[in-house]
């Protein structure tokens, strides 16, 4: 681990001289590993998926590859371990009765990075499957700077040649799949360049012992910037990497928990859709109740981003807000975990099952609560579980509608979402997610594919998410404008309103990395303007 946190290419690194980008990127890399314990004598093998020039190291068990039968260890190699053996090896490992002859078989492809046996008991680093099937590759500033830049223009625009402070504090800027946080921090920066010229034109700036930029760049994490990732790993990245970026080192860590949170940002319910699950057909108190509870959510937010964090008082005050928000989203989201479970948890997907699961789930909603938190438990828990993430009521002060004209925002949603969503085909959806998962993006996205790549249900979630006159900027990969991935994505967008202003097709990743992308950008126009 020491080793992957200091040396790059065989050079050690220096922290001091990393952008706050890439020393994010550097502890990303170790988000791709997790921590197990060899149970029989195992050995690291080189793994490389087809296609793929990365080579990564990956722990296999000796042990359980002597029991397997002879013919079919080539194929069990190749399956838990994208290493395969050219003709005479697989011979040699078909033909081997020892584990000494297995590793001798095994011959080149061992990793040479960690050569020697693991004995039962040892702890080792294990690439998760998202790194063994693409790697890792961090977001360099020298393209989350173009993309950005982008992304915003039409949103300053519209805010005219001099923009107010508050205009540009009022903006909402989200990264549904943030990772260590190289696009909010960058998003970061450009608005709070631009709030420090609307100081300067309004000789707002007041005597400080801090410079103007690095208190704009604090209200602007705190005001503008939020962030979604299913990792909470990454969470704490985003948050360490903002934290580093707006020179908050002498602040609590913890003054963007309400902006940057955990969560599947492609499974979730709107308020309505939690509401009338939720609704006791009886009585209407428990929905306005609920109402309520989110509209105090949302208040409490609204205070927590409009105070400053300078003491630990101000930490200690904004966390009791905070705390209060969580406690009060409490019920809605137990509501829309089960509401979520009665999908999944249904046998079949057909219109009748879910219809009886739906309806015995609503019974045990209004009725038992201590299996109520069961179901929520078990549809969030293991290496699948889903963190069901409902966008408008954790972030109920960006869906809320408005119609002041100093803040621009007469409809809710988000100004610009941006960002470098995942990439995973149809078969590595299916084997990285709860099953179901699939059939519930078909529903929540009409006329999707099944075959379509995952990055185009994030184009579709994206598109919902933005107001109208809003933007997005997304990295995708090549197939976004090619066949069921097209159609799913960029092809439903645009025949409903939206429009591709920029794109650029076979963009190469900057640096190292060998990786050709897409570049998309798409405005959101008024309903019929």
């Amino acid at each position: 681990m020491l080793d992957n946190l200091l040396v790059l290419d065989g050079e050690r690194l220096s922290y001091r001289a990393l952008d706050v980008e890439q020393i994010g990127s550097v502890y990303e890399g170790i988000m791709g590993y997790r921590v197990e314990v060899a149970q029989h004598p195992s050995i690291a093998v080189q793994s490389k998926p087809k296609g793929s020039k990365t080579v990564t190291a990956v722990v296999v068990d000796l042990q359980l590859l002597q029991e397997t039968k002879p013919k079919d260890r080539s194929k069990q190699l190749k399956e838990w371990a994208n290493c395969e053996l050219s003709t005479k090896p697989a011979k040699a490992l078909k033909e081997a009765n020892t584990l000494e002859e297995i590793i001798a078989a095994l011959g080149t492809k061992i990793s040479k990075r960690t050569p020697n046996t693991l004995p039962a008991g040892a702890l080792y680093f294990q690439p998760t499957e998202e790194r063994r099937r693409s790697g890792s590759h961090y977001t360099p500033r020298s393209l989350t700077a173009p993309v950005v830049d982008t992304t915003l223009q039409p949103i300053f625009q519209q805010l005219g040649s001099q923009p107010t402070p508050e205009q540009l504090l009022n903006l909402k800027v989200c990264d549904l799949a943030m990772g260590s946080g190289a696009f909010l921090v960058e998003a970061c920066r450009q608005i709070a360049d631009r709030l420090v010229e609307a100081w300067e034109r309004n000789d707002a700036i007041s005597p400080d012992t801090e410079e103007p930029v690095v208190i704009a760049r604090r209200m602007v994490a705190q005001q503008c910037i939020y962030g979604v990732d299913k990792n909470p790993f990454a969470v704490n990245l985003a948050k360490l990497s903002l934290w580093l970026f707006t020179l908050s080192r002498d602040r609590p860590f913890t003054f963007l928990d309400h902006a940057l949170k955990c969560g599947d940002s492609l499974v979730g319910l709107t308020r309505r859709e939690i509401g009338e699950f939720a609704k006791d057909p009886t009585a209407d108190l428990p929905l306005m109740q609920m109402l309520q509870e989110i509209e105090d959510v949302k208040n409490y937010r609204v205070e927590i981003q409009a105070s400053d964090t300078r003491t630990d008082a101000d930490d200690t005050r904004k966390r009791q807000q905070w705390e209060r928000a969580e406690t009060q989203l409490a019920k809605a989201r137990f509501s829309a975990d089960v509401a979520v479970a009665a999908f999944f948890d249904a046998e079949k997907k057909t219109k009748t099952a879910q219809k009886e699961k739906q309806e015995e789930y609503q019974g045990i909603l209004r009725s038992d609560a201590s299996k109520v938190k069961a179901i929520s438990q078990r549809l969030r828990e293991g290496e699948t579980g889903i963190k069901v993430f409902n966008w408008e009521i954790e972030f109920p002060e960006v869906f809320v509608r408005v119609a002041s004209p100093e803040e621009n925002r007469s409809n809710g949603g988000f100004d610009a979402i941006l960002g470098n969503p995942p990439f995973a085909g149809k078969n590595t959806t299916i084997a990285a997610h709860a099953d179901g998962y699939p059939d519930w993006l078909k529903v929540v996205h009409p006329e999707s594919h099944g075959n379509s790549d995952l990055v185009a249900h994030f184009f579709r979630r994206a598109y919902t998410l933005i107001r109208e006159e809003g933007t997005l900027g997304l990295i995708a990969t090549n197939t976004i404008a090619q066949g069921d991935t097209r159609s799913t994505g960029l092809r439903f967008i645009c025949n409903n309103g939206g429009i591709i202003y920029n794109a650029k097709r076979r963009y190469k990743w900057p640096g190292m990395a060998a990786v050709v992308v897409s570049l998309v950008h798409i405005f959101k126009p008024k309903k019929g303007g």
